[in-house]
């Protein structure tokens, strides 16, 4: 299973990461300015200007996310650690001082929420997130990601904000954590989690988050 598989528009997708490349290596990255440039440009191809419009429902929405958070995952698909068609060549020319600049820039952005298409999917989410199942060990999901999914950046460990995240995009990283596709996580604990959950409960917890804060 790919982390990122969305046909209809992968012939698209892939045009704009390769026009991302060339506009990178040709814009150079000369400081935080340039950076905030390249986020504008490169990054917005897929994610929005404002990482809050991806063109893609398995596309993530940046804005709003923890720096921190960012960093690691630019890392990640550096070192080959997490995995992606799309992002690899984009990944591939970035300097490593151009990382923190990017993931500043996406960090101040606004986060926004989207609405539930299935309410009572959503409320069932709501239940799962605050409680989690002690049936199944599958854990509340409030213990590491907060209260309406905020998140939080710990001494040793960085927990994503969650909150109004696409629904396609978190029913795929779940799956891709629970068969492995995904393994970028500390101490397994993602694919230990999102193994016990059931396709219903990825579900549920997808169409609660994408309309937290609306």
């Amino acid at each position: 299973m790919k982390s990122l598989a969305y046909q209809p528009q992968s012939g698209v997708v892939r045009a704009l990461a390769a026009a991302g490349v060339s506009l990178l290596l040709g814009l150079g990255l000369a400081g935080a300015a340039q950076a905030n440039e390249t986020a504008k440009t490169v990054c917005a191809g897929c994610h929005g200007p404002q990482g809050d419009a991806p063109i893609a429902p398995t596309f993530p929405n940046l804005a709003g996310l923890q720096k921190e958070y960012i960093v690691k995952q630019l890392n990640d698909f550096i070192s080959g650690k997490r995995k992606n068609d799309m992002m690899a060549p984009i990944v591939a020319d970035l300097k490593p001082e151009d990382i923190g600049p990017i993931a500043e820039y996406f960090s101040q952005q606004k986060p926004t929420s989207g609405k539930a298409e299935n309410r009572m999917a959503a409320s069932a989410g709501k239940v799962l997130y605050n409680q989690g199942n002690d049936e199944s060990g599958v854990p509340a999901c409030v213990g590491c990601h907060q209260e309406k999914g905020g998140g939080y950046i710990g001494p040793t460990a960085i927990y994503p904000r969650i909150a109004g995240q696409q629904v396609e995009y978190v029913k795929q990283q779940l799956k891709d954590f629970a068969s492995g596709a995904r393994a970028n996580d500390p101490s397994r604990f993602m694919r230990t989690t999102a193994k016990r959950m059931t396709e219903e409960e990825i579900e549920e917890v997808a169409q609660y988050l994408v309309g937290v804060g609306e």
